[in-house]
């Protein structure tokens, strides 16, 4: 299976998780393949305001991203009025929500490790019910 087919596959399993808790959610078709679409999924649901989503998955303990496609990302997400949001699944640990705020900086790449993500992020439930902070932890 191709990175490209695997990852529809877990945009798709990111779609299903959304509609199945009361949401509204689809793919952003072509997302990945140029900057025409700058993130994954947009999810929203009525009283729970709009989010551009920029899925991440590895088998690995880290995820580096472009700082153009972080930089891409955010300005789509403010000009379309949605919340910018990172859903990160890092093997056998599950869905991990977080702001890219807490991305680190390499230099040269944003990194999102399994470690900062566990810490600062949050399940579904948590960051889609209103529990999670605005502010910065």
């Amino acid at each position: 299976m191709s990175n490209k087919s695997k990852g529809a596959n877990v945009e798709r399993e990111l779609v299903k998780l959304f509609t199945e808790n009361g949401w509204r959610a689809l793919r952003v078709a072509g997302s990945g393949v140029g900057d025409d679409s700058p993130c994954d999924v947009i999810a929203g649901k009525s009283g729970s305001g709009g989010y551009a989503i920029e899925v991440k998955s590895s088998k690995k303990d880290r995820i580096y991203i472009t700082k153009s496609q972080i930089e891409d990302f955010m300005l789509f997400a403010n000009m379309m009025g949605l919340q910018p949001v990172l859903a990160a699944r890092f093997n056998r640990q599950g869905w991990i929500f977080l702001l890219p705020s807490f991305l680190e900086d390499s230099g040269k790449f944003w990194v999102l490790t399994l470690s900062n993500a566990t810490l600062k992020g949050k399940r579904f439930g948590q960051f889609f019910e209103g529990i999670y902070p605005d502010e910065e932890n």
